[in-house]
């Protein structure tokens, strides 16, 4: 006998407020109401997170400060702090934890939750977003959106739709219709590249890519095909990982000047090196592979790794074997605009205490 289909999950994804430029206006009150923009307001300089007040002149991440400026003649640069953003996304993941273990951080600023079954016993996932969100308003003075559906794609998107400081809501019977009214290029997963290709084949939202068959994705899209076929119809059977079996651990720092100078990209890998070795003893974790990440300024990216027989055993093995790496690449082409230093084929020993998401966040 079949055993009856289960229920639907009650997945819920919050998502601060332009995150970043949120705290610097909480922390400076003469910034707020103003168009400001966290990072680098040098001529290759870069935006890392602009306030709303900035977006309505276009300007965005990632977006180069000197375009920024140009779109916005009273912009304001402000340094960024990630001390400080650090301890804000402690203070909102505190707050997820009162109502569920199942957490899944995407990075400082954003995480899913899985509210099927919590704490407290609400019925609700809609009243428990409408809860985290009073909570992060009343004990961190900043806005959270919240996208609460039954599955994590669904979830995401739906985060985005009222912000800022909003929520949405797509129940099971909800989910097709919401999906044939995205535009392909919004859907997680479809990049630029293939947001183009399906463009060119008439794909433009979710009922567009609906109306294709498998046989059809699959011709055009490899792999990818049958998640882009179930995207269209709503199904996403991922579920939310409160601990994921590491692979790896890593660092990586994005500058907001691009660096070509070899003494400061040595120092900034000797740093990086300590804030792995220091992420990686929390974790009670040892890998015989380290990995060099370095991103230009055209943001092509390269990698670059050593293996060894056994672990990485010291601190200063692990910045002599980055040094070594990062040295062989040197001079570079152009500036780097981003270094990582990565320890690959973990030995895991445990769960690292107390940390969540990256350690060092890229922009």
């Amino acid at each position: 006998m079949d055993s009856p289909p289960s229920p639907p999950r009650k997945i819920i994804h919050i998502d601060m407020d332009a995150f970043y430029a949120s705290v610097e206006q909480r922390d400076n009150p003469d910034l707020r109401g103003q168009p400001i923009a966290v990072g680098g307001g040098g001529p290759r300089g870069v935006v890392a997170t602009a306030s709303y007040e900035a977006r309505a002149f276009g300007v965005r991440s990632a977006m180069p400060g000197a375009r920024a400026r140009r779109l916005c003649p009273s912009l304001i640069f402000v340094p960024p702090r990630f001390e400080a953003y650090r301890a804000v996304s402690a203070q909102v993941r505190a707050i997820f934890a009162r109502f569920t273990d199942i957490i899944q951080p995407l990075s400082l600023d954003e995480a899913y939750l899985d509210v099927t079954e919590n704490k407290p016993g609400i019925a609700s996932a809609t009243r428990i977003a409408e809860e985290i969100r009073r909570m992060i308003r009343e004990e961190t003075g900043l806005t959270a959106s919240a996208g609460v559906s039954y599955n994590k794609l669904i979830a995401k998107l739906a985060s985005d739709q009222n912000k800022p400081d909003g929520i949405c809501v797509v129940r099971p019977d909800q989910g097709a219709d919401f999906m044939a009214a995205m535009p392909v290029r919004r859907i997680h997963g479809v990049g630029p590249v293939t947001a183009a290709r399906m463009q060119q084949l008439g794909i433009e939202t979710g009922a567009d890519l609906r109306a294709r068959d498998l046989p059809f994705l699959q011709a055009h899209f490899g792999s990818a095909a049958p998640f882009y076929y179930r995207a269209a119809r709503g199904q996403d059977d991922r579920p939310v990982h409160e601990r994921q079996g590491r692979k790896s651990i890593s660092v990586e720092d994005t500058f907001f000047d691009d660096v070509t100078d070899r003494d400061r990209l040595v120092a900034e890998i000797d740093r990086i090196a300590a804030n792995l070795w220091g992420r990686a003893e929390r974790a009670r974790a040892r890998g015989r592979t380290v990995v060099l990440k370095i991103k230009f300024a055209d943001f092509r990216i390269i990698t670059r790794s050593h293996s060894l027989h056994a672990a990485v055993a010291s601190s200063d093995l692990l910045a002599q074997i980055g040094r070594d790496l990062l040295l062989a690449q040197l001079p570079l082409r152009m500036g780097a605009r981003l270094l990582g230093l990565g320890i690959h084929n973990l030995e895991d020993d445990g769960d690292e205490d107390g940390a969540g998401g990256q350690l060092a966040l890229a922009i």
